[in-house]
């Protein structure tokens, strides 16, 4: 293939996953997944040209300047597409932990898409195969591969771009989801859409706020986007280099204070890896787990139900 239909494809794949873009990680003739990494070509460059340049956006700051509404909307959004991915994406969609009807799974599917880390079906296939082989060789971003590759080298990688379906054969089922998945930017597109109009809007009800398109496209969008990125993957490199354990796992899972508050409870990762089926990370009542706290409100509004909880041996075992 020439380089230009090349470029081209990967240009195309901006916009439309591919489902059978690559190999499917932990698939195949049981081959190591860093040495398929390699042998597909390691970091895709042109298919992470918007994830660098998401990075430099950052520097627009330096123009838009700042205002206390750009920094308000960038926590809020910060805050809700967090709530999103570590409820829904994580909680929902990757462990089935409670139930929810067909309108708010998409809402939240959608939110979550939003966040800039993929569809919903990619996000969850790829959880489940690290929750099979953690810590291992077939585990896509094992802390022994490396700090950057745990952190963000694996989903940067050519393997790594597919979803495989298999993993997800629950989720198929929903045409809506599997083209949210397919069509994974245009949430994302949309959002940041949404973020300029708002700004502008707001530049010419109420000027007093001091804000416009496009600092509230920048701080909204670009640098809370790009914290909630960073802050997700923290989970997967952190997460299992720092911290304590409280259960003794078969991986290096750890609960880590810092990273539960910045992932809305997400840093309680060795509770998790112990029991995984639960609605609620932080187990016991000192550990700050706000992604539960806003489930248990959803449920008081009937959105969401069958929240499962953690058996009794486990808190016990966890005691001692």
């Amino acid at each position: 293939m020439s380089t230009g239909s090349s470029i081209g494809r990967a240009f195309l794949r901006w916009f439309v996953a591919d489902q059978s873009d690559s190999a499917p990680a932990g698939t195949g003739s049981g081959m190591d997944v860093r040495s398929g990494a390699r042998a597909a070509g390691g970091l895709d460059w042109w298919r992470i040209v918007p994830f660098v340049a998401l990075h430099l956006g950052c520097l627009g700051v330096l123009w838009v300047g700042v205002s206390p509404a750009a920094v308000l909307v960038a926590i809020l959004s910060y805050g809700a597409r967090m709530f999103a991915i570590t409820a829904f994406y994580h909680r929902y969609f990757s462990h089935k932990s409670f139930s929810t009807g067909r309108l708010t799974q998409f809402l939240f599917a959608a939110l979550g898409a939003a966040s800039t880390q993929r569809g919903p079906l990619w996000w969850a296939a790829h959880h489940r195969n690290h929750h099979r082989h953690a810590d291992t060789d077939q585990d896509p971003h094992r802390p022994g591969d490396g700090l950057f590759w745990s952190h963000m080298g694996w989903f940067l990688s050519s393997r790594h771009f597919g979803t495989d379906l298999s993993r997800v054969r629950d989720w198929v089922r929903f045409p809506e989801l599997v083209w949210l998945n397919r069509f994974d930017t245009l949430v994302p597109v949309a959002y940041a859409g949404a973020l300029y109009g708002l700004g502008e809007w707001l530049a010419a009800a109420m000027p007093e706020l001091r804000t416009n398109g496009l600092q509230m496209l920048v701080w909204g969008y670009v640098v809370s986007t790009v914290v909630l990125i960073h802050a997700t993957l923290l989970v997967n490199s952190l997460a299992h280099r720092w911290g304590s354990r409280r259960f003794e796992t078969r991986d290096e899972s750890r609960n880590n204070l810092l990273i539960a508050l910045l992932t809305l409870g997400e840093g309680w990762h060795n509770n998790h890896h112990r029991y995984a089926g639960s609605a609620r990370q932080g187990f016991y009542w000192w550990q700050v787990d706000m992604s539960y706290y806003l489930l248990r409100f959803l449920e008081a509004l009937g959105l969401v139900w069958d929240l499962k909880g953690v058996p009794a041996p486990v808190l016990e075992e966890g005691r001692r």
